[in-house]
């Protein structure tokens, strides 16, 4: 018995929301381990800029993953994808808002300029490989 396509569809996007946390958490662990001084500026929100490009690096990563778990999940329901980068973003905003002062523009606007495409290019990524679709291109 296959599952009907409204719930494969809302699970596929809770799966990519979900995986996002799961990998930023666990990359973020990994950073306070290995960049000396991390957990330190994190409390005081004070990072300095390999501090900032890392946490770019995980939110990058975490995006890519995201939309693969979902593609994978979703398998022919591609609006999923589509739905879980607008959710991300529509999430992302108000969070990077509060956090307006704390940190620099250019860093608000890559994460949350890139959220969605990375998202899309994990699906991507996903279908090529995992599918066997190639571009047209």
């Amino acid at each position: 018995m296959t599952m009907p396509k409204p719930i494969k569809f809302v699970l596929a996007v809770l799966i990519g929301f979900v995986v996002w946390f799961v990998v930023a958490t666990i990359a973020n662990m990994l950073i306070r381990a290995s960049l000396p001084g991390y957990a330190e500026a994190e409390l005081a929100t004070r990072f300095t800029l390999p501090m900032l490009l890392a946490r770019l690096v995980v939110g990058a990563v975490s995006s890519v993953a995201a939309g693969l778990a979902c593609a994978l999940f979703a398998r022919s329901i591609l609006g999923a994808v589509k739905v879980l980068a607008a959710a991300l973003v529509l999430f992302f905003v108000p969070v990077h808002y509060s956090l307006w002062t704390q940190f620099p523009l250019w860093y608000h606007a890559v994460f949350l300029v890139s959220l969605a495409p990375l998202v899309l290019v994990g699906a991507r990524v996903t279908h090529r490989f995992a599918f066997g679709v190639r571009s047209a291109a």
